[in-house]
């Protein structure tokens, strides 16, 4: 055996042996080890043989713990950015398996026996659900944005600036300035900021107006022979109220033919259902109705509202779409054979009940986990949180049913909350926080909130079939 360099501690492959199977790779194992075993080093710590063991089960645990897996998520946060977003449903998850698995026509033209597209029947059904004339797709919601910004801001136009030795002289201006109401310029998830995207895609920021009013005669001041085009973002997860105003988004779009200038929304959750007639829930604009209000492109997620893989989806007017597809930049934002596969079949899900009939309703929720988490009753969720209670009997938790106020999350509607069923459990030995940590130590690891003392389980966000897997972890922590 190899021994270390440092008296009193083991080698690598004392301590490797002794730990077993720890359910990862070996050359994993043994680079953790080695990792650790230098700051030991390094502090001249010489601990027990059983504390440099407890260290490293430690030291692996976290590493373990970092692969992707399933999470049972109990925070009633139905787009959780951190988790995922929106979960994937059986018909797209066998979507995936049977793409995945085989070989298969990604850019092979069956009909005509030759290289053909790689998005064809994706964008056809894309832009028949959004009523769009085209569509198009890459790899996440920011990448639309950066895609078209980089396109609209790399023209040029030759103006004069004046007599020299005289002669007018004529140079290149770039044709680089967004316009957006100073109201919009927002901050998504993980620190990204609107005005930042902007910047790196080469665009120049032309904000009009204040934080709470903008005005119509704000957007037409601002727009100059350097203007790319005007940008609405949506404020999808944040909401000002009192003394605001904005114009109408049909009131833009009239400006911007009058001026010849692109219109672009980002309208970020990319909701195709009526979210008013879930209750709770307040109207968010869907790519259809900002199509219809004169806009030229609109950009969304595709793991958000509309409850598919993460992607961004870009529909409108056929001309532009056709450019940003013509972008060198494109090739590098595509989405891979997963993940059209998942949309493909997400989108179908969609058109197959097309419909407002109550029956397509019911088709569209057992096709799209996050529309049926929307639409399950209180009533029903208050039956599961009984049967879980009944299965904890006996042991010394004092669980109880809880009123719970899940929200949609992923920055969409951040003032509609949906009425929802929670599991209160505490102990009296174990403090709140204790048992978060314990359930978040179970296979599958299961996630909460701690709210006045109490660890909360929200069952709106829980699948019916994870209910058995909540009273197991329970059983386990105490």
């Amino acid at each position: 055996m190899k021994r270390s360099g440092l008296r009193g501690i083991p080698s690598v492959d004392q301590i490797a042996q002794a730990l077993g199977d720890p359910g990862l790779p070996r050359p994993a194992v043994i680079a953790t080890i080695r990792r650790e075993l230098a700051a030991l080093r390094k502090h001249g710590t010489i601990p027990g043989f059983e504390d440099i063991l407890s260290l490293m089960r430690s030291a692996l645990g976290i590493l373990r713990a970092s692969r992707i897996q399933p999470v049972i998520n109990g925070t009633g946060i139905l787009i959780h950015t951190n988790f995922g977003r929106a979960p994937l449903g059986p018909a797209v998850m066998e979507a995936v398996s049977r793409i995945g698995s085989q070989y298969n026509n990604l850019e092979y033209g069956l009909a005509e026996g030759g290289r053909g597209g790689r998005t064809a029947y994706l964008e056809h059904n894309l832009a028949l659900l959004c009523g769009a004339e085209a569509a198009t797709v890459v790899n996440n919601g920011a990448s639309a944005l950066v895609l078209i910004l980089r396109h609209f801001c790399a023209g040029e136009v030759p103006v004069s600036t004046g007599l020299r030795r005289n002669k007018h002289q004529r140079v290149q201006l770039r044709r680089n300035q967004v316009v957006i109401s100073r109201g919009e310029l927002i901050q998504i998830g993980g620190g990204f900021r609107i005005p930042d995207i902007l910047e790196a895609s080469g665009a120049q920021l032309r904000e009009v107006g204040t934080t709470n009013k903008t005005s119509l005669n704000d957007f037409a001041r601002a727009i100059t022979r350097e203007t790319a085009l005007i940008l609405k973002v949506h404020r999808s997860n944040f909401f000002m109220e009192g003394f605001v105003d904005s114009p109408s988004t049909e009131a833009i779009a009239k400006l911007a033919r009058k001026k010849r200038i692109p219109f672009v929304e980002d309208l970020g959750s990319g909701a195709m259902i009526q979210t008013e007639t879930v209750p709770g829930l307040e109207h968010e604009p869907t790519p259809a109705e900002v199509l219809r209000n004169g806009v030229d492109l609109v950009c969304f997620s595709g793991d958000k509202l509309l409850g598919g893989p993460q992607s961004g989806i870009i529909v409108g007017k056929s001309k532009r779409i056709a450019a940003l597809k013509s972008e060198p930049l494109f090739r590098a934002l595509r989405c891979d054979k997963l993940i059209l596969a998942a949309l493909e079949a997400t989108v179908d899900i969609y058109l197959r009940n097309s419909t407002n009939l109550p029956e397509a309703n019911d088709a569209l929720s057992h096709g799209i986990p996050l529309l049926a988490m929307l639409h399950t009753s209180n009533n029903e969720l208050q039956a599961r949180a009984a049967k879980i209670i009944a299965a904890l009997d006996g042991l010394p938790l004092k669980v109880a049913i809880g009123k719970g106020r899940a929200q949609i999350g992923g920055g969409a509607l951040p003032r509609s909350i949906v009425q929802s069923t929670t599991l209160d459990v505490t102990h009296t030995r174990h403090r709140p926080q204790e048992l978060a940590a314990r359930l978040r130590s179970h296979t599958p690891p299961i996630v909460g909130y701690i709210e006045r003392g109490q660890l909360k389980l929200d069952l709106r966000t829980v699948f019916p079939d994870q209910d058995a897997e909540i009273v197991a972890a329970l059983r386990a922590a105490i």
